[in-house]
Parts: C-alpha cells; sequence; structure tokens
C-alpha cells in the first residue's frame, strides 16, 4: 500500500484556528473528538446518509441568524453521545467562547454521532465529562490517529454482519494550495468497504466467511447475493472538512456538501440507508486569502478522500470478548 505518511497527509489542524482533542474511553472502545475553533468559524453541514444522529445542525441553514460555531463534536455512543456536547459547551464557556447573548455567552457546538455499541459494554458511552475532556487535551498539533476518539470503536465492512468486519477508526489530511489550507477530519464507521481512491484496492472491509480474505462488498452485490439487512443507524462515517479562507454560510454549505465526494471516492457502498454519514465544514479566514470555490472544493473533496483512507490504515486490530476485528495491514500487507 503506497499512502502518504501521516506526515505527508498532514492534518486538519494545519488550518489556522482549528485545534483538535480526543478523549477514548479506557473501559471500552468509545469515545469523542472536538474540532474546536476558539475565535468561531463560519459553519455548514451536509447529510447525506438516511440513518443520522446529529446535534444544532439547523442553525447552520444559510438563512438562519447565527454566523459562526466554536466547536464541532464527533462521538461514539449512538444517540447517547450527543450528551458529550454538553461537556464541550461547559468547557468553552469557562474560556469565556460563545455567542453573546448579553448576559453571557452561549457556546454553539453541533455535533454527530456513530453507532459502537455492539464492541463492548454499551453500557458505557461518551457523556459531558468525555466532552469536557476531549476539549481540555485540544491543541493544534497533528492529532493522533486510528484507535482514538470517536473512532476507538469505529467498524468498517458490516453488510454481512459485525463479526465478518474490521477495524475503521480516525484519520485526518490536509492540501495547502497557495496559502490557503483546507484539511479533512474523519470518523469512519461505514457499513461499506474502504477502497485506494487510485487503485481501486480494497484496503479493509467485509471479510469472507473464513475472515481470511477480503469479500468485496460491491462485486458482492452486483452478483444479485443475499445478504441480512443491517440495523438501520449503525453504521455512519462522520467529519469535518475545515479552511482558513474566508467562507459565507452558503459557501461552507458547499464545501461540506462536495467533501461528501471524497467519501464517495473510497467507501462502497457510502450514503446508505443504514449510514447517517454527515460532514461539517469551516470557515476560520485567518489564511487573510481565498481561492475560488472550484478549487476549494476540489480540495475538500480531496483532503477527505485522504483522511478516510488514514482511518483504515492507522486503525489496530481490537479483540474483544469473542469479537475480532483485524485491521488494513492485517489482510493487506
Amino acid at each position: 500500500m503506497n499512502q502518504l505518511s501521516s506526515s505527508e497527509a498532514g492534518s486538519i489542524t494545519r488550518v489556522a484556528g482549528i485545534e483538535v482533542g480526543h478523549f477514548t474511553d479506557p473501559r471500552r472502545p468509545t469515545g469523542c473528538t472536538v474540532v474546536l475553533a476558539r475565535g468561531g468559524a463560519v459553519g455548514g453541514v451536509d447529510v447525506r446518509g438516511a440513518a443520522p444522529g446529529t446535534r444544532e445542525t439547523d442553525l447552520l441553514e444559510p438563512g438562519n441568524l447565527v454566523e459562526q460555531v466554536h466547536a464541532v463534536l464527533l462521538t461514539g455512543g449512538s444517540a447517547w453521545g450527543l450528551d458529550a456536547a454538553s461537556g464541550v459547551m461547559r468547557w468553552l464557556e469557562e474560556q469565556g467562547i460563545g455567542y453573546d447573548v448579553g448576559v453571557g455567552r452561549v457556546p454553539l457546538v453541533p455535533a454527530a454521532v456513530l453507532f459502537d455499541l455492539p464492541v463492548g459494554d454499551m453500557r458505557i458511552r461518551p457523556d459531558a465529562a468525555a466532552g469536557y475532556a476531549a476539549c481540555a487535551a485540544a491543541c493544534a498539533l497533528d492529532p493522533p490517529e486510528g484507535n482514538v476518539g470517536a473512532g476507538a470503536g469505529a467498524t468498517v465492512g458490516k453488510l454481512f454482519g459485525l463479526a465478518r468486519a474490521m477495524k475503521g477508526g480516525v484519520g485526518t489530511a490536509s492540501i495547502t494550495v497557495d496559502g490557503v489550507t483546507v484539511g479533512a477530519l474523519i470518523a469512519c464507521n461505514a457499513l461499506g468497504d474502504v477502497l485506494d481512491p487510485g487503485s481501486a484496492q480494497i484496503l479493509a472491509g467485509a471479510r469472507t466467511p473464513d475472515g481470511r480474505h477480503l469479500q468485496d462488498t460491491l462485486r458482492t452485490l452486483l452478483q444479485g447475493a443475499l445478504h441480512q439487512p443491517p440495523l438501520g443507524g449503525s453504521n455512519t462515517t462522520i467529519g469535518v472538512v475545515a479552511t482558513d479562507a474566508p467562507l459565507t454560510k452558503a459557501q461552507a454549505r458547499r464545501l461540506a456538501l462536495t467533501a461528501h465526494d471524497g467519501l464517495a471516492r473510497c467507501i462502497y457502498p457510502v450514503h446508505t440507508p443504514f449510514d447517517g454519514d454527515t460532514l461539517f465544514a469551516l470557515g476560520t479566514g485567518l489564511a487573510g486569502k481565498s481561492l475560488d470555490m472550484l478549487t476549494l472544493c476540489t480540495l475538500a473533496a480531496e483532503a477527505t478522500a485522504r483522511a478516510t483512507v488514514r482511518a483504515v490504515l492507522a486503525a489496530q486490530a481490537l479483540t474483544i470478548a469473542d469479537l475480532h476485528l483485524p485491521c488494513a495491514r492485517d489482510l493487506c500487507a
């Protein structure tokens, strides 16, 4: 696998004004990831999956009042994990960060969840303390990837059941053109397989019944093979794309929308009825210059694709109770 190394791939924190923090629960594989914009960032969102779990996405609509948000939370724990956003709000309030309402400041924290409940004890899930801890850990260094934060319990390739799936995770990447940077951070928990968009090689996904080889979900579906319908909402790839170019809310929405093209390049199938695929976009404006929207959108899709690939390449194998989830390096070395 001839993929970019971590240093070559860059990260979303190469975008001026963006910090990332993870909280990984030591009691079971779950956690949350916060993308901070302490100075505020114009935000947008686009939801493509049919089974999303989200919070505060309506305020990102271009016609709505508020222009900037202060953080985006990505979390495991399914709908339970949305509780972690209150911890992010509490941390931001303590830092004096938020929308000024006269009597105080209200931090604005959109969030999205992924479903990792079958991996370990589902009664353990991210809460307010987890969100607070992720903020306390946030910094502008390149963040860890793989089995951390929102990707701790992530899995991919589940069309034929979790027992034949592989380990997913968190990945990040960035690209800089003419002094403007676009970066992405993706927590990949897809129903489908993850491919290298350059070679079409499957990197991680559903395995054959003996567990030793990759099944090739797309080819199997095209052959009309029967499969057990998955549980709705039990998957989901979520993430953030950010730039230090200035954006309007409408442009941020467009950036989030085209970033999904990056998912479509390397996840098959993607945006299914059983995924809640959701991408946020943030514009900090701190580059002091911009690029045309065609270029920004091209960079957003490419950074998203690279971050998705990084998510599975950085993942490590996991065994918990009777469940063994190999990683990409185990089957594609």
